[in-house]
């Protein structure tokens, strides 16, 4: 096979769990590779690399559209470069797209190349309203993109069950069409690594036990409930928000001004990263986290929990979209509900219920060291059983090849 993945993240250019999906997988196909497989990644970025059988191409166009709106920028650039990477390729046996980014490159290259579309499903737009924000009217365009990409998919990869009902609800992929193969991790790298020099470098102390959060600024990550739940919680916890990258100057205001807030009116400490941390510092932080906190109000799969897991870790989450596949409640961990019918249904301007449970599950945990220990064990026990790049890197290959096969 000649297979072509398109991505807007892939490494250095990484802030997701998109990106880091693409990132293992690349590499794990590749590996598994019998001497018939070509592999080719196109990417935002400048990225050049051959190694063996893969080959990584970044695409950055050298022209900028005009746009009549400035929110209108990024997915005019982002239509450009899918428009490039389809003149890119030469030929194709399957072209796998991950997130809206990449799909109307994988579109064209269905119809020019004739090759069988595989989509990915990290998010879905019409769960992500808040986007609009961010997008204005652009949003209506990556929807109505991810939509088109849908209904012209040969194969969609679900991430979790609740993501596989999702496509089904919203744009009528048949389930034959649909294979179920979740986010992994690498043991090897995610694992216990302690560091009493790194939590000090940024500003934590080692010696008092801490709840962590990890992810970007944006309404789907939550991380706004999880500074409204600090009022809630015990007194004289540390807090450590890695938090970065936010969506938009918006909610990056909201966020300051919450942590302010919070700053003033508890007795926690309270330590705000405002950089996306190196992925070895981040290993270390959840490492040493007392509680690993994932308050996301919508999250397909929660790649984040997988990572938090794997360093032996007890998480509280939300129990939303394919979390529950991941965190088992009472045993990796605890799950807190949203108490709507649907995340897009969740109301930000009255979160206050949410944040109450988010405190008391956090409570439960720093309260009882023996038990978050033994969540954290079996974390780790349930990543290294289930959750491996390279199983889901096979039953990736072999999907496509059932494919090919139709």
């Amino acid at each position: 096979m000649h297979i072509i993945l398109l991505t807007n993240e892939y490494p250095p250019n990484v802030y997701g769990g998109a990106g880091v999906h693409v990132e293992y997988l690349t590499r794990e196909l590749a590996r598994l590779d019998d001497g018939g497989h070509t592999i080719q990644v196109l990417c935002f970025g400048e990225q050049q690399e051959t190694i063996d059988n893969l080959t990584v191409q970044g695409i950055e166009p050298t022209y900028t559209p005009p746009a009549q709106d400035p929110r209108h920028g990024k997915f005019l650039d982002t239509m450009l470069r899918n428009v490039v990477m389809t003149g890119s390729v030469a030929k194709a046996d399957i072209v796998h797209c991950h997130t809206w980014y990449s799909h109307l490159g994988g579109c064209l290259m269905k119809q020019l190349a004739g090759a069988k579309l595989v989509l990915t499903t990290h998010s879905l737009e019409p769960h992500r309203p808040w986007k609009v924000e961010q997008l204005g009217s652009a949003y209506h365009g990556s929807s109505w993109i991810e939509k088109t990409a849908y209904q012209n998919a040969d194969g969609v990869v679900a991430v979790s069950e609740s993501m596989k009902a999702d496509v089904q609800a919203l744009y009528g992929v048949a389930s034959e069409r649909i294979r179920v193969i979740p986010n992994g991790i690498d043991p090897a790298q995610y694992a216990p690594t302690p560091n009493d020099a790194v939590l000090k470098a940024h500003g934590i102390n080692p010696a008092k036990p801490y709840v962590l959060f990890v992810g970007r600024i944006t309404r789907q990550k939550g991380i706004i409930h999880l500074v409204n739940a600090l009022q809630y919680l015990d007194d004289g916890m540390q807090i450590v928000l890695a938090a970065g990258a936010p969506d938009t100057p918006e909610i990056e205001r909201e966020m300051t001004q919450a942590v302010q807030q919070a700053q003033a009116t508890t007795s926690h400490d309270l330590v705000w990263i405002r950089q996306m941390l190196p992925r070895q510092d981040a290993i270390t932080l959840y490492s040493q986290a007392a509680v690993f906190a994932c308050p996301s109000v919508y999250e397909p799969f929660g790649i984040i929990n997988l990572e938090a897991m794997a360093c032996e870790t007890a998480v509280v989450a939300s129990a939303v979209g394919g979390i529950p596949s991941v965190v088992v409640p009472n045993e990796t961990g605890l799950l807190v509900p949203l108490k709507a019918k649907s995340a897009e249904n969740f109301d930000p301007e009255n979160p206050d219920a949410f944040s109450q449970d988010l405190a008391t599950a956090i409570n439960a945990l720093m309260r009882d060291e023996a038990r978050r220990t033994a969540m954290g064990k079996a974390g780790r026990k349930r990543v290294e059983e289930h959750f491996s790049w390279q199983a889901i890197a096979q039953q990736t290959l072999d999907f496509y090849a059932s494919l090919l096969e139709n």
